[in-house]
């Protein structure tokens, strides 16, 4: 049986950004939800508004992937059970509601060092602001292309 929305979106949260606090958890889940929500680009047109086409795109999460680099990967959303918290974003996200600092962010990693002024490396993103250890990015009008 395939996860809810709620559940799927829950599960994520807590997987890539569980130790980042509210805040970086409302900032994953925005950038999430703007993947969703954007009406041009790669990730409408891969996506096509539905939450999980776009978590399934393939190399996007390494939260979807049950091994990563030929290794067993724990840090998946199957292990990762969610807590009240992780529900309750997931609705605020599901409910149209965005961290304001996020933006339109359509990426966030965290680079373990300063975030760089671009991102990813085909520049279609531009540095919006770092919330907890992750970097978020904006999309440049290079993406609209995409």
């Amino acid at each position: 049986m395939a996860f809810s929305y709620r559940e799927l979106l829950a599960r994520i949260i807590k997987c890539e950004a569980g130790g980042e606090g509210e805040n970086g958890m409302k900032a994953v889940a925005t950038t999430i939800m703007n993947r969703v929500r954007v009406p041009y680009g790669e990730y409408q047109r891969i996506g096509q508004g539905d939450l999980r086409k776009v978590l399934y795109q393939k190399g996007q999460f390494d939260c979807m992937r049950t091994e990563l680099g030929g290794a067993p990967n724990p840090q998946n959303i199957w292990s990762t059970v969610p807590e009240e918290i992780h529900y309750d974003i997931a609705d605020w996200a599901l409910a149209g509601n965005r961290l304001f600092t996020a933006g339109y962010s359509l990426w966030y990693f965290n680079p373990f060092a300063p975030c760089p002024w671009t991102f990813p490396y085909t520049g279609t993103g531009s540095f919006q602001v770092k919330v907890g250890n992750h970097c978020f990015y904006n999309p440049t009008e290079l993406y609209a292309k995409t």
